[in-house]
């Protein structure tokens, strides 16, 4: 019998999720500030305190050093924590435990532990939540061996990708952007997993690989849309996981498009797209390159509070198509 899919947001496609993974196995538990009886900052845990209880869904004190802490260690002794801070802003009070214990206690024990740890990240810009709660900080933890990080961008993803995480030996960082909770898609009933490591092509073409990343997916879906109907063919490639990243559908794709733009939200300067751009031009695919690399990310500035100039921090859909549209057509 098939699957039965059903119409889901975002947010509750992670609700179910948890949700899945917790009535399998008692060892998941879920953390976080207000994430209990008022249901998480952007309510997206809910009702399940009344359906798995306080020893299970657990408010933590205002301190996300000390949390992050106790998902670590509960993770050493053999829980499977899900550990919510309220906006990714904050994992910088956290640092020395997802740095310096989270990734590395496999290695420094020399293997005789796993840290099976999920840490979710609201994240991104475009609420008017200013500076200090619209960064987004993948780029950070992807620079770090010994973690996994992720950026689903569709419903379907973030549930997969979310039950992938919870099974994974290995500490995940998975960065929801705030834009997207209310975003709804198709989404199969009960238990899939979505494989953290592997790129999607969400839209096949011969001109442009657009290499995008969570919301920027969507931009760029809609840029390619628009530019199709001058004739000019856009491939999407929905990047997923930051690290590790997918080599060889990002490789295969630029080798048959020959031009590459990376579009991504976080600050430019050593952002996601600078890793992307090295991969190609260490490898084969850059002897296909007929045009320079393309990054459209965020600008040098902290994220402002001023609506306009929030979108302008950022890349938007004109500015994707106006920067393709050069590429393509050969405008430096």
């Amino acid at each position: 019998m098939d699957t039965a899919v059903r119409e889901l947001s975002y947010s509750q496609a992670i609700q179910e999720a948890m949700a899945i993974a917790m009535k399998a196995d008692e060892r998941v538990i879920l953390m976080g500030e207000d994430i209990g009886v008022y249901g998480g900052a952007f309510q997206v845990t809910g009702d399940l305190i009344d359906r798995f209880g306080p020893d299970r869904v657990m408010d933590t004190p205002i301190s996300e050093l000390g949390g992050a802490g106790v998902a670590v260690g509960a993770a050493v002794t053999g829980l499977r924590p899900i550990f919510e801070f309220q906006f990714s802003d904050f994992a910088a009070l956290a640092m020395e435990q997802i740095v310096n214990q989270a990734a590395k206690m496999r290695y420094m024990l020399g293997g005789a532990v796993s840290v099976p740890v999920v840490m979710r990240f609201p994240a991104g810009s475009g609420t008017g939540a200013a500076a200090q709660h619209s960064q987004s900080i993948e780029a950070w933890l992807g620079h770090v061996p010994g973690l996994k990080v992720i950026q689903p961008a569709t419903p379907h993803d973030v549930k997969g990708m979310l039950l992938a995480a919870v099974a994974d030996p290995d500490p995940v960082m998975i960065f929801e952007h705030k834009l997207l909770y209310k975003m709804k898609g198709p989404v199969p009933e009960g238990y899939y997993t979505v494989p953290i490591g592997k790129a999607d092509v969400r839209r096949t073409g011969r001109d442009l690989t657009i290499v995008a990343t969570s919301i920027m997916v969507h931009k760029a879906l809609e840029a390619a849309e628009t530019l199709a109907a001058e004739g000019l063919d856009i491939e999407v490639v929905d990047l997923r996981t930051v690290r590790p990243m997918d080599r060889e559908t990002i490789i295969a794709s630029v080798k048959k498009t020959s031009k590459l733009m990376c579009v991504y939200e976080g600050v430019k300067t050593l952002g996601v797209g600078a890793e992307l751009s090295a991969m190609i031009a260490e490898s084969e695919a850059f002897d296909y390159l007929d045009a320079p690399i393309i990054r459209l990310g965020g600008s040098e500035t902290p994220i402002p509070y001023n609506p306009e100039l929030e979108k302008a921090a950022v890349p938007q859909v004109p500015g994707i198509i106006s920067a393709a549209r050069d590429l393509i057509n050969g405008v430096r």
